[in-house]
C-alpha cells in the first residue's frame, strides 16, 4: 500500500494541466452555456502556470506543492473559480501532514470541500462543484474504512466526482452567475462539477503510477 508524496502530488499537477488543456473547449462550452464561458480558458492557464512554478522550484513536501497551486490559482485564475480551488488547495495544504495514507486522501477531500464552501457559501443541490465534492467524499471515506489503497480511495472518490457532476444536469441552478438562468439553467452539466471531476481523476491516475 504506497503512501502519497511529493512525488505523487507534483504528477497529479502534470496531470491536471494536461487533462484541463485537453478538455478546455468542453469546460468553455458547458461555463458558456449557463456562466461567462471563461472557466475552460481560466483552469487551463492556470494550471500550466502551476507546473512552471513547480518546475522551477521544486517544493520538498506535499503541503509545499499544494501552496503552490492555491497561490498561483488565486493569482492567475479569473472568476469564481480561482478563488475557489485556491482556497481548497490553501485547505488541504494544512492537512498534509504527517502519514498520507488513505485516511488522508478522505481528509483531503474534506478540507478541500471546506475550503469551497468557506469561499463560496453553496452547499449540495445548487448545480455548483460542491455537487461533485460531495459524493466524493463519502465514497473515499467508504473505501478508506474498508482498508482501500490510497490509490483506490483516491480513485473511489474521482468515480463518485463524475457520478456528481452528471447529476447537476437535471439540477436548476441556484448559486452564481448560473443562478440568473432560472430554469434554463436545467439541462447542463456544471462546469465546476466537472472540473472537479478531472483534478481527482488525475490524483487517483497520480496514484495508480506510484502504486
Amino acid at each position: 500500500m504506497t503512501n502519497l508524496d511529493v512525488e505523487w502530488a507534483k504528477d497529479w499537477m502534470r496531470r491536471a494541466s494536461a487533462i484541463l488543456t485537453e478538455h478546455r473547449m468542453e469546460l468553455i462550452d458547458l461555463d458558456r452555456a449557463i456562466g461567462d464561458g471563461d472557466h475552460g480558458e481560466n483552469m487551463s492557464r492556470g494550471f500550466a502556470v502551476v507546473v512552471t512554478r513547480l518546475d522551477e522550484a521544486p517544493p520538498e513536501d506535499v503541503a509545499g506543492v499544494f501552496k503552490v497551486v492555491a497561490q498561483t490559482l488565486m493569482a492567475k485564475v479569473g472568476g469564481a473559480s480561482g478563488p475557489l480551488y485556491g482556497t481548497a488547495f490553501m485547505r488541504a495544504a494544512k492537512s498534509a501532514e504527517g502519514e498520507l495514507d488513505s485516511a488522508w486522501v478522505v481528509t483531503l477531500c474534506e478540507a478541500a470541500l471546506d475550503g469551497i464552501v468557506t469561499r463560496g457559501k453553496a452547499t449540495t443541490g445548487e448545480k455548483t462543484m460542491v455537487d461533485a465534492w460531495t459524493p466524493a467524499i463519502e465514497a473515499a471515506r467508504a473505501a478508506a474504512e474498508a482498508g482501500k489503497s490510497p490509490a483506490e480511495t483516491l480513485r473511489a472518490a474521482a468515480d463518485a466526482a463524475a457520478d456528481g457532476a452528471e447529476k447537476t444536469v437535471p439540477m436548476k441552478a441556484t448559486k452564481g452567475r448560473a443562478s440568473y438562468l432560472g430554469e434554463r439553467s436545467i439541462g447542463h452539466k456544471d462546469p465546476g462539477s466537472t472540473s472537479t471531476s478531472y483534478l481527482l481523476a488525475t490524483a487517483a491516475d497520480a496514484a495508480e503510477a506510484a502504486a
